[in-house]
């Protein structure tokens, strides 16, 4: 069958890989239809590794998956063959602490698509635990489906971040993170969200955000638009989604006495945490790495139309250009929020 596969740094080839897959019991077989191409994607497409996950063998791209059912496993009940899905990717041991416990996306034993060396979804068929599969519903498309794993990012963000009605929200960064953070917000029950980025591009989409005040960073600085906007109180809930060193300069001092700052981007380099200011307005500084329990809500609230998340889809390639969707991707066009490979 064919699939996206990075033979090593720098060199991606669509080819055949073995296939004639079959379920086990608790498995479904899927066809992907519609796979997003993450940062993470092509970190390893341009670096080779990120930080201790290092590409050492041809490795099967892609973790952000919407499908078709085509077989299911024994003792799976809720699927049919025809569904269509969406499919989480990091599937922990079920039995670990970390699981047992709720928090199974910090399970150091878990099996993540497209992270070394485990292969990813950009391939005709996959199998995959039930479990960690959902089904989609009539008015969600393959598209939205694939998009529901950055989204989850976001929604485990707001959830952790505790967002109360009628709080105001300040995000740093506007790449597909930060944008779908602030629409979760929002769906929380934020009644503003005050997003900053340098880019105009990635800010004319945030514009297109019921509820959002945009700052572009090459003229303003958030902490002072948020400053004016809340009387120099400051903002109920912080989050931190660009991962650049300088957005903590201000980071600190952006929310208000007793705020949630919750940090989302991933810094490659150490950052500086100014205690002083984190104890003077006692912040609870909350953090996240992918996600836990949040993709169903994420898919329900995608269906209810509290998020829309077509805005955030750039442009989508066929499975043949896959190569060329990474280039674009690894380019870094200002405007692209969302790159999108089909397989079938």
């Amino acid at each position: 069958m064919k699939a996206v596969v990075l033979e090593k740094q720098h060199e991606i080839n669509i080819r055949e890989i073995p296939g004639g897959l079959s379920c086990g019991p608790g498995q479904l077989r899927i066809a992907p239809h519609t796979v997003g191409i993450c940062g993470s994607d092509v970190h390893y497409y341009t670096h080779g590794r990120i930080g201790r996950y290092v590409v050492e063998a041809p490795m099967v791209l892609g973790h952000e998956a919407s499908g078709v059912v085509l077989e299911v496993g024994q003792d799976v009940e809720g699927f049919a063959v025809g569904d269509r899905v969406a499919m989480e990717p990091g599937v922990p041991d079920t039995s670990s602490r970390a699981a047992l416990a709720g928090m199974y996306n910090v399970d150091p034993a878990v099996s993540f698509w497209a992270t070394p060396p485990v292969d990813g979804c950009l391939v005709e068929e996959v199998i995959h635990p039930a479990a960690f599969t959902y089904r989609l519903p009539d008015g969600v498309s393959f598209a939205e489906g694939a998009l529901m794993e950055p989204l989850a990012v976001g929604m485990h963000a707001a959830t952790k971040a505790r967002i109360s009605p009628g709080d105001v929200v300040a995000v740093s960064g506007a790449g597909t993170i930060g944008l779908l953070t602030a629409a979760s917000a929002l769906a929380g029950g934020a009644s503003k969200v005050i997003i900053s980025d340098f880019s105009s591009a990635k800010l004319e989409v945030a514009a297109r955000i019921p509820g959002t005040l945009c700052v572009d960073g090459q003229d303003q600085r958030l902490l002072d638009v948020v400053s004016e906007q809340t009387a120099g109180w400051g903002a109920d809930v912080v989050f931190e989604c660009s991962g650049h060193p300088s957005a903590y300069d201000d980071l600190w001092k952006i929310g208000a006495p007793g705020n949630r700052t919750v940090l989302v981007g991933i810094p490659v380099d150490p950052v500086s945490i100014d205690v002083t200011e984190v104890q003077a307005r006692e912040t609870t500084i909350e953090n996240v790495f992918r996600y836990a329990n949040v993709y169903q809500r994420a898919i329900d609230l995608v269906a209810a139309g509290r998020i829309d998340l077509k805005p955030f889809i750039t442009e989508t390639f066929d499975m043949d250009h896959a190569v060329e969707a990474f280039e674009r991707v690894a380019e870094g066009r200002p405007g692209d929020i969302k790159i999108q490979i089909t397989v079938g």
